[in-house]
């Protein structure tokens, strides 16, 4: 499927349901009770699907988990304005503590809600999420990858699964995992008992420092729907220099086009504007016309499951 613009779904942008919508979030007593109310509907559903949300949370409270951050934070980073603002819930984002230490049992929860009706585990759901986007991804790869970046790696969870994908084609692939949440990335790390990761890395992906032409790929699942576009399209730039020439830029995230996106419920879509600050600015992006322009070749976009897509590109090889 080649790049085209993107159809926002009705409740996004400058449409009159939008402005509602976004009326009633900037109402702060509303936009407290929705925000109260998102968070009880993520761990009420997630524990009647068998995942431990809140046993989780407490576990890596007792580990004493947040005593590693250490190990991981690089005092030099400097935090981005979009970064800071509250969104999933939390008002200080992703830098604390409940963030990180709920962010395994959420995702988990996004993979159920991709197939409801099929009955499957979590962690089935998962694996399930996870190859959809990896199959694509496969016929598209022209060089052996020796060297992969996750970008927005959270607590670890597309990385390890990737890693152990690539692990498949190249045994002795490096991979290193990038987030601007010191938090998350002490939870990667924890989860990350056998060190299969190179490096755990606290940087801003837009100004990683990492050595150019120095990964074959490139991977941000489910992370540009969280970003402002014009932090994006910096991502998308530092990506196109950290690439090798033939390299893959590969993208997983929300489908603007998909059925279930356009047609989520009023509840549902007040829900999660209220606790996704730049849902609007995601939904309007045309990020296939963004990455073309930036200078990569192979743009090519590919429906994964119901809820998601695949954005892939790759470098020029000269």
């Amino acid at each position: 499927m080649t790049a085209t613009s993107p159809q926002k779904p009705a409740w996004a942008g400058d449409d009159f349901l939008s402005q509602v919508v976004n009326r009633l979030i900037q109402t702060k007593p509303l936009y407290a009770l929705m925000k109260r109310q998102a968070r009880q509907v993520l761990i009420k559903t997630a524990e009647q699907n068998g995942i431990p949300w809140r046993q989780t949370c407490a576990d890596y409270a007792a580990a004493n988990v947040a005593a590693q951050i250490d190990q991981v934070q690089n005092p030099q980073v400097t935090y981005p304005d979009y970064y800071q603002v509250p969104f999933h819930a939390y008002d200080a984002g992703n830098l604390c503590w409940q963030a990180a230490f709920e962010a395994e049992s959420a995702t988990y929860s996004m993979a159920l809600r991709v197939w409801p009706n099929d009955s499957l585990a979590p962690q089935a759901a998962q694996d399930r999420l996870r190859s959809s986007f990896h199959e694509v991804l496969e016929p598209y790869l022209t060089q052996p990858v020796e060297n992969a970046l996750d970008i927005g790696c959270s607590v670890g969870i597309s990385t390890m699964t990737l890693h152990h994908w690539l692990q498949q084609r190249s045994p002795a692939v490096h991979t290193t995992g990038l987030d601007l949440s010191p938090h998350m990335l002490t939870i990667a790390q924890a989860r990350d008992a056998q060190h299969e990761i190179t490096q755990w890395l606290h940087a801003a992906a837009e100004a990683t420092g990492l050595p150019a032409a120095s990964f074959d790929l490139i991977s941000m699942q489910f992370v540009t729907h969280e970003l402002p576009r014009t932090a994006a399209r910096d991502i998308f730039q530092e990506a196109l220099r950290l690439l090798r020439p033939g390299g893959t830029l590969a993208i997983a995230d929300n489908n603007p086009k998909s059925p279930v996106i356009q047609s989520l419920p009023p509840v549902i879509f007040t829900l999660m504007k209220s606790t996704e600050p730049w849902s609007d600015d995601y939904y309007t992006f045309d990020i296939e016309a963004a990455i073309a322009e930036i200078g990569y070749e192979r743009v090519t976009t590919h429906e994964t499951d119901p809820r998601h897509r695949a954005i892939l590109a790759q470098k020029p090889e000269s």
